[in-house]
């Protein structure tokens, strides 16, 4: 199969190297708004798949859509336009990004999307994306669910690093009881304890998370998306980034809470995953991105909750493409 790829940085290379080395795909073209560093890039992926660079414009990639797989959207700032042609040409897109805006505009090519017979895969990076699939997985054996409360810790690449510096600053809006609920930006402080790592301060972020985890359980009462920050994040959210932000991020976990009854009894499932954030989103992208080529996602334009038929087939190929995922089992307390 033949994937296109657009985008090269730091979850676009990962995705690129997963697609590569599981033989999935046998032909990769990449399209970079910056030709010579995509090419020395492309030149360290290796694998045993045919990977051809190619320069982004408008007529290059409407080329390229024939005979095409699937489409993998990693470039900061979502081009709609992209998505909208792989659709008409009957070409599946899957898209990392975690901008509520981008999210929506993607979420409204779902009438066309299942008239084509295509699916749409939005948010398919670490959150959201694998926020969803642990959802997913977590709700199945219960018989109704009623609270989603989604935790992260860490960013991906220098995009990723920007986006969640904007969204500390955004209002929030969180889904209670059938509606939408504005919160103030950056509140709501909780103490999370996330897998394999200390315990860390979140806040309320503008994430997606809560609108795609909310259209795929429509009978959810509460959910809530909220991200680690420090009090210098929140504070300097409001001006341009002081400095720099890391070629790859080096920490980052996933901590989901779901709640619901099972059985005619309240329980209560913690599942989580941790490794580098560029990583994570790269699996994610890459297992998305050959599931939709070989049709085995849903028809039509939604998260991965609402896409992906058996989340825990997707998390168990996750886990050996090096995502680490745990239960939170709980602990017996020793009376002193």
């Amino acid at each position: 199969m033949r994937a296109i790829l657009v985008g090269l940085g730091a979850v676009g290379a990962r995705s690129a190297r997963q697609l590569l080395s599981s033989n999935s795909i046998s032909e990769l073209v990449v399209f970079s708004h910056r030709p010579a560093g995509a090419e020395a890039k492309v030149a360290a992926l290796g694998g045993a798949g045919v990977v051809r660079p190619e320069v982004l414009s408008d007529a290059s990639f409407s080329e390229a859509l024939y005979g095409a797989s699937v489409v993998l959207l990693a470039a900061p700032g979502l081009r709609f336009w992209h998505a909208e042609e792989s659709v008409r040409a009957g070409v599946p897109v899957v898209s990392v990004s975690d901008d509520p805006g981008e999210v929506r505009l993607l979420l409204d090519l779902d009438g066309e999307a299942r008239r084509k017979g295509v699916a749409v895969a939005v948010g398919a990076g670490m959150v959201p994306g694998l926020s969803c699939l642990l959802t997913a997985w977590a709700a199945s054996p219960m018989d109704a669910l009623s609270e989603v409360h989604v935790a992260s810790l860490g960013t991906g690449g220098p995009a990723c690093a920007r986006r969640h510096h904007a969204a500390l600053r955004e209002p929030v809006e969180e889904w209670r009881d059938g509606g939408w609920e504005r919160k103030v930006a950056s509140s709501g402080r909780e103490l999370v304890w996330f897998p394999e790592q200390a315990g860390a301060d979140c806040y309320r972020i503008n994430r997606p998370d809560t609108l795609l985890i909310a259209r795929a359980f429509p009978a959810l009462r509460f959910a809530t998306t909220k991200a680690a920050a420090s009090r210098r994040d929140r504070l300097t959210s409001w001006l341009p980034m002081l400095w720099p932000p890391h070629p790859e991020g080096t920490v980052g976990a996933v901590r989901v809470e779901v709640r619901g009854l099972r059985g005619g009894a309240a329980e209560t499932v913690v599942v989580g995953a941790c490794g580098r954030p560029a990583l994570l989103a790269g699996a994610v992208a890459a297992a998305m991105a050959a599931l939709a080529a070989s049709g085995q996602l849903r028809a039509g334009a939604g998260g991965l909750a609402s896409l992906v038929e058996s989340p825990g087939e997707v998390l168990a190929d996750l886990s050996e493409r090096g995502v680490r995922l745990v239960t939170f089992e709980g602990a017996a307390i020793t009376p002193a």
